[in-house]
């Protein structure tokens, strides 16, 4: 079974359209200690939501890990770590961050929690929450 992540990104930087048209990229440029511990537990299988920052504040698509965390090759920092990804499937309706945070259901939800981080596991529970606001 794999685990769940959301993976933020500024679209106007990086959008799960840019994803989808590159039909896969090297997640790079996470800095934050606990986000990197996150990335480099994340495993080829795993399936991550990209949630779109910014003024839009949605989870937009699916993408699946291809290689799990590894060194980031292009930088000189040991401690820095990336992963592989492919798009799986855009999001029928985008999930607000507005309504996860009416929803009493995700009060624990590492996104209403932790704003600030970049990468957030998800639970079973909440991914399937989550993907049924999305149908």
């Amino acid at each position: 079974m794999p685990n769940y992540w959301l993976l933020k990104t500024e679209p106007s930087v990086y959008s799960y359209a840019d994803l989808e048209k590159a039909g896969k990229t090297v997640w790079d440029g996470v800095a934050n200690p606990l986000a990197l511990k996150y990335l480099r537990t994340m495993q080829a299988g795993d399936l991550a939501l990209i949630y779109h920052t910014g003024d839009e504040k949605q989870i937009v698509g699916i993408a699946t890990v291809m290689r799990g965390g590894y060194p980031d090759p292009q930088a000189d920092d040991p401690r820095l770590a990336v992963v592989d990804l492919a798009p799986k499937k855009k999001l029928a309706k985008p999930v607000t961050l507005a309504t996860i945070k009416r929803r009493p259901e995700f009060a624990d939800f590492a996104l209403v929690r932790l704003a600030r981080l970049s990468v957030l596991p998800v639970s079973a529970a909440q991914w399937k929450q989550l993907l049924a606001l999305a149908a």
